[in-house]
């Protein structure tokens, strides 16, 4: 029995999170049953949360280190990263199926994103389960994947995409690292595919044309919708989700309306090789 209610969203993916408030004090004991909770189902979600920089800040210095973002945070508050979007904008954040910055040598285990102004409608996150994706996979794939690595490279994302150059980015070069194809999850024992559309480049190990097909397999495997739920956000929800056993994707389906909020992640080792 716990102190708070949780409503699941499908039986792969997803659980609402109810009677809790998030910006107030955790005790060791709720905060061990949200743990619980978030292994479980992989994303949470949250609503009527009150939250601004620096509760969500105090928030993710509680699953752990801050993960310092490739590009800037915001003024005053280390690890928070705006996110924003209004009828001025001409990209947005998550438009493919990816898990957040995995071009680090050490990608976050964790992001909670708060959105305070949301559209009247639209705007939606999806979620996936890429624990779920690789138990789906046949056992000739599952050893042929394995031991396998794949590069993740920043410059796409950050450079092509929304236009930043090296120098403006907090250590003045696109990040890029070398990752397992199918590692494990320290925090549930299962393994994952760890590939993704905005920052995997390349499986190392094969020629040019062999990784560009085993990787859009692999995207649109993981992409089925019986591995996903769907999160219509309201004013003031919450999602917080594992960034190892999770990839997510956001619909931008609202211009010219306002999606505006702040992100924190939680830094993690490297993901291990399953």
């Amino acid at each position: 029995m716990t102190s708070f209610r949780i409503e699941p969203v499908t039986p792969t993916i997803g659980a609402e999170v109810r009677d809790i408030d998030l910006a107030g004090p955790l005790d060791d004991t709720v905060f061990g049953e949200l743990m619980e909770a978030w292994h479980k189902h992989h994303v949470l979600f949250f609503r009527d949360q009150d939250m601004d920089p620096s509760s969500l800040q105090r928030l993710g210095r509680r699953l752990g280190p801050l993960h310092i973002h490739p590009q800037r945070d915001v003024e005053g508050y280390e690890g928070i990263l705006a996110i924003h979007t209004d009828r001025n904008s001409t990209t947005y954040a998550g438009a493919k199926w990816h898990a957040d910055v995995t071009c680090d040598l050490e990608p976050p285990t964790a992001s909670v994103l708060y959105l305070g102004t949301v559209p009247d409608a639209g705007g939606d996150t999806l979620f996936v389960n890429v624990h779920a994706a690789y138990d789906a996979l046949s056992p000739p794939m599952k050893c042929f994947l394995e031991g396998l690595t794949a590069i993740h490279a920043g410059a796409n994302r950050y450079g092509g995409y929304f236009g930043t150059r090296p120098e403006e980015t907090r250590d003045g070069a696109f990040p890029e690292a070398v990752h397992p194809v199918i590692a494990l999850n320290p925090a549930t024992g299962r393994k994952m595919i760890y590939v993704n559309e905005i920052f995997t480049e390349k499986i190392v190990e094969l020629e040019e044309t062999e990784s560009r097909l085993v990787l859009e397999f692999l995207w649109s495997h993981i992409a089925q919708p019986r591995f996903q739920c769907r999160f219509r956000w309201q004013a003031d929800s919450v999602a917080m989700w594992d960034n190892r056993a999770t990839q997510h994707l956001a619909i931008w389906d609202y211009w010219p309306a306002v999606r505006s909020g702040y992100r924190v992640t939680v830094k993690g080792p490297p993901p291990p090789p399953a």
